[in-house]
């Protein structure tokens, strides 16, 4: 049923509702020395998606590519369940803004993360599962023969040893890589694309489709089916390379597109930059969308101030919330242009770090 103001709130999980990265905890939880393997995995995605655009891959794809190293490792539906339940880390504030927001106005959460985790995400915050888009898959249907997990336990260790794929900002193009990186991008090929694509574990990348990049875009599509909204009524919130494509249909159709704590990718993507410790910042930015629009929200941003949301929107209640979080210093949002972009992806970058932990917060 279409919202009598016509507008609808779309968001990412990891980053604006939890400080967690599923995906990488997993791998660190079940693989020795997990966090390099997955640093290392997830670097070579965004290598694939970003600077290669290696065609039929997309950013998120990593979710495919260590599933076979998951259930090498003993890995199984009800482990990987049991371990996501039981390690959901909130975003402070990120509770109240969800139940505020869907009382106003359709709310989504599109997310690459494991149907697993945001399940019993949904359970934590009681929001609907039908409200949800995210990265399917049952592990225990395959099975791997004991030949299968020596190899691929091979493949891991090894790729440990392999030099992390690092690039500056301004690397756009495969010349503009180290060497090292390079040889590295090159032995991670052979083992994706010509070793583990002729073994029978390849099924488990073949037939997972996470739920990044252009599916991120597909949701929002899905998700305007449901409400009979328009491109120009959503509001989408990400904080990654994965949401670039939800973020460019969104905002070349009329929508409003905020990084929160976001990366590089995020902060060149979207169209206002929101670096915060709590959520309340979303849930002003979104009731300044559902009573006005994007102009409405642009309005306050440009003239960020406790004046101007006072001016832009009619909640007290709320304004008394941000006044009661942050009483002295608002935290910053801004309206991302070519003159403040790379200042606001070294503060957004920073801060991600330090407000999710360096490793995860260092990821695409």
């Amino acid at each position: 049923m279409k919202d009598k103001r016509g507008r609808q709130f779309n968001t990412d999980c990891e980053g604006p509702i939890s400080k967690n990265d599923n995906a990488h905890e997993l791998t660190n939880y079940f693989i020795p020395d997990g966090d390099i393997f997955f640093s290392l995995i997830s670097k070579y995605d965004d290598f694939l998606a970003y600077i290669a655009q290696k065609e039929g891959y997309k950013a998120g794809d990593t979710l495919g590519l260590i599933l076979p190293f998951l259930k090498a490792y003993g890995a199984t539906n009800k482990k990987i369940e049991e371990y996501s339940a039981k390690n959901i880390l909130l975003v402070p504030g990120a509770l109240e803004t969800l139940h505020y927001i869907s009382n106003r106005m359709p709310s989504f959460i599109i997310s690459t993360s494991y149907k697993p985790y945001i399940y019993a995400l949904c359970n934590l915050l009681g929001f609907p599962k039908e409200r949800v888009y995210c990265t399917d898959f049952d592990i225990d249907k395959y099975t791997l023969s004991k030949q299968e997990i020596k190899r691929l336990r091979r493949f891991c260790d090894e790729m440990k040893t392999l030099p992390m794929i690092e690039w500056s900002n301004k690397s756009k193009t495969y010349d503009d890589l180290s060497i090292s990186v390079k040889k590295t991008i090159k032995r991670l090929d052979e083992i994706f694309w010509d070793e583990i694509s002729d073994m029978k574990c390849s099924k488990m990348i073949k037939e997972t489709n996470p739920v990044g990049g252009e599916e991120k875009a597909r949701a929002i599509l899905s998700s305007l089916e449901k409400t009979g909204n328009e491109l120009c009524d959503v509001m989408y919130v990400g904080d990654s390379i994965t949401d670039r494509e939800a973020f460019t249909l969104v905002k070349e159709n009329g929508g409003l597109t905020i990084s929160f704590n976001g990366n590089a990718y995020a902060i060149e993507g979207a169209e206002i930059a929101s670096i915060s410790d709590h959520t309340i910042i979303i849930s002003i930015i979104a009731e300044a969308f559902y009573e006005g629009g994007r102009e409405n929200v642009l309005q306050i941003v440009n003239n960020w101030s406790y004046l101007a949301i006072e001016q832009g929107i009619t909640n007290n209640l709320l304004i008394k919330k941000l006044l009661s979080i942050y009483p002295k210093n608002l935290p910053t949002v801004e309206l991302i242009t070519d003159l403040n972009k790379d200042r606001l992806i070294k503060e957004s970058e920073g801060f991600r770090k330090t407000f999710r932990g360096k490793k995860v917060g260092g990821l695409g």
